[in-house]
């Protein structure tokens, strides 16, 4: 991918692109760090609870479950890996 970006500075275009470059691939480390973290909570519930991932989410969604719940931290969980998965 290729963009054109005007910054006024007395820094070097060089010096520039490199902390633009820089700043993108801590982004996707983090987001790596994260889909990792997130997927850990996934298979403690899985594993904890003996269903999938989805089946458990399919159950917090139902107006039955306590949004207190344990159940409530491997949806949030789940649901953040995509988007994380989009930038990596």
């Amino acid at each position: 991918m290729s963009f054109t970006l005007n910054i006024e500075t007395n820094f070097s275009p060089h010096e520039v692109t490199e902390a633009i470059r820089s700043a993108l691939e801590h982004e996707k480390h983090v987001a790596r760090y994260k889909i990792k973290s997130y997927s850990a909570i996934c298979r403690d519930f899985e594993t904890k609870f003996g269903f999938s991932s989805a089946e458990l989410q399919a159950e917090l969604e139902t107006p039955t479950i306590n949004k207190e719940s344990s159940f409530f931290r491997l949806v949030c969980s789940k649901k953040r890996i995509g988007p994380l998965e989009q930038k990596t």
